[in-house]
């Protein structure tokens, strides 16, 4: 498929100035020579043809636009002019030579005339039509002269080479300046493309952690249960329904959870206005360790991203000493210390030396806690000894209150 056409590039300000300039010297020149003809040769034959001629030059001046768009100033060289443009340019100059060889004086008409080759034709073409325009008007006004006067044989010349350094000078700056607002565009494209991808890297990230810490916690407690039932249910019914029973619980949970997920991603245990207290409050570790909360310090209203980051810490911790750390107790700490919120996870397991070794390459659970703490500039701490348990601490620092 082919690319779409681009739509033209805008106008420089400058270029639009000096096109205006240029067409108003046109008609002032035009107006002024007409008049200068009828002062000095009235009655003549010659004076209708060069009226005539005159109103022609001007129709065909101001019908220019309708021809086609002169080429803008940066692209010479590379866009082709539709031909009803050439033939334009060719009737205006052909009906100018006309008049100048009726009536020389109109050969100071030319500089507006080089303006417009410089527009309409390649950098190449342009050149040499203004050259061979410079050469008729310095014929003509040496014709018309009635001595030999060198300023006919040389100003002629330098009005054409500065008209044509002008509009080189601003078709140069032009492009320029298309080329910097194009790499500009182009650099904020490219920035938005990144913004986008990085975007959805950190939500495919997020989305990730939070499939991990309840889902699949949920389901990993679901499993522990079930297969805790199965090895009991012979000789311990009870204990066995007991444990069916705290599955069920706890796929009921992890149903409200992920329709929550689905529905706006925020923890079940926040909604309806609980706070992040209650919410670790009635966390659990299964029913064989015993979770305890205390709170410390004087509660603050958190954001909503830090008080999900902390209980989803506190659930992956949880789950981590479910699984792995052979506890018995796990107490949960959460302190407000004015200028940032901490939560603690402590648990009386067999604890670790090589926390890496143990846990984070085993799973999702500590890089998950990391990438949330530090999404919120935070620090996650793990301290443990062999025997003496492992103490998990997140700490969040907060905005000061206005």
């Amino acid at each position: 498929m082919s690319p779409a056409p681009q739509p033209p590039p805008p106008r420089n300000p400058n270029t639009r100035t000096l096109a205006t300039v240029m067409h108003t010297a046109f008609f002032l020149l035009l107006g002024a020579s007409v008049a200068r003809f009828l002062l000095r040769h009235p009655g003549e034959p010659r004076t209708p043809w060069v009226i005539a001629l005159s109103i022609a030059l001007a129709l065909l001046y101001v019908l220019g636009p309708a021809v086609g768009a002169a080429q803008q100033p940066g692209t010479a060289g590379t866009t082709r002019q539709p031909p009803g443009r050439l033939l334009w340019l060719g009737l205006v100059v052909a009906t100018w030579v006309v008049l100048v060889v009726l009536a020389p004086s109109f050969a100071w008409c030319a500089v507006p005339l080089f303006f417009t080759a410089l527009r309409t034709l390649r950098p190449r073409a342009a050149i040499v039509l203004v050259a061979l325009l410079t050469v008729f008007v310095v014929i003509a006004q040496l014709q018309l002269a009635t001595a030999f006067d060198p300023n006919l044989l040389l100003a002629p010349p330098a009005i054409a080479a500065l008209a044509t350094a002008v509009f080189v000078h601003m078709e140069r700056q032009a492009q320029a300046q298309r080329a910097l607002i194009d790499d500009l565009i182009r650099t904020r494209r490219e920035l938005a493309a990144t913004e986008r991808r990085e975007g959805t890297l950190a939500e495919r990230q997020r989305l990730s952690m939070e499939i991990h810490d309840t889902l699949a916690q949920n389901l990993s407690s679901q499993q522990m249960l079930l297969q805790a039932a199965d090895r009991t249910w012979d000789t311990d019914p009870a204990t066995a329904r007991a444990h069916v029973r705290t599955a069920t619980g706890i796929a009921a949970r992890g149903l409200a959870e992920a329709r929550r997920l689905v529905h706006d991603l925020a923890p079940a245990e926040l909604a309806g206005g609980a706070g992040l207290a209650d919410a670790l409050r009635a966390l659990d570790a299964g029913p064989d360790i015993d979770v305890r909360f205390h709170l410390e310090g004087s509660p603050a209203p958190l954001p909503d991203r830090v008080q999900s980051a902390l209980l989803r810490i506190a659930q992956g911790a949880l789950a981590n000493v479910r699984e792995h750390s052979g506890a018995r107790t796990a107490a949960l700490t959460l302190s407000f210390l004015g200028d940032q919120v901490v939560l603690d996870i402590a648990d009386d397991g067999h604890g670790f030396t090589e926390p890496r070794a143990t846990t984070a390459e085993r799973g999702h659970g500590l890089p998950a806690m990391r990438a949330r703490i530090r999404q919120l500039g935070g620090t996650l701490t793990i301290e443990s000894t062999p025997g003496e348990g492992t103490v998990l601490s997140a700490a969040i620092p907060l905005e000061p209150a206005p």
